[in-house]
C-alpha cells in the first residue's frame, strides 16, 4: 500500500478535528476534535512506521504512549467540563468567559 493513502486519511481526520476546535463553542465537541488531531497523529507514525520498517517499532511504541496519553486527557477533560458544568450550567465556552 502506498505511503500517500494513510497520509491523506490523516490530514482529513486532522483537519475534520481542528475545524472542530476552532468552530465548535460546545466544550465537548471541542474535546473530541482534540482527540480527532491525535488519531490522526497516531496513523501518522503507525504508516511512517510501516513505510520506514524500522526494527525497533518506535512509530507503534510512540503510538501507544499517545493513546495512554489521550485517555488521560479526555478522563481529565470530561471531568473538567462536568464540573463546569455543574458551576455554571452549560458547556457553552462562549458563555464561561464573563462578558459574553
Amino acid at each position: 500500500m502506498p505511503l500517500l493513502y494513510p497520509l491523506v486519511l490523516a490530514a482529513a481526520l486532522f483537519g475534520i478535528g481542528l475545524y472542530g476546535v476552532l468552530a465548535r463553542r460546545n466544550a465537548v465537541l471541542m474535546l473530541l476534535g482534540v482527540e480527532l488531531m491525535l488519531n490522526a497523529v497516531n496513523l501518522n507514525l503507525v504508516a511512517f512506521d510501516a513505510w520506514f520498517a524500522a526494527p525497533a517499532h518506535t512509530g507503534q511504541v510512540l503510538t501507544l504512549f499517545t493513546i495512554t496519553l489521550a485517555a488521560a486527557e479526555i478522563g481529565l477533560g470530561l471531568a473538567i467540563i462536568l464540573a463546569l458544568f455543574r458551576a455554571v450550567r452549560t458547556v457553552d465556552v462562549d458563555r464561561v468567559g464573563g462578558d459574553a
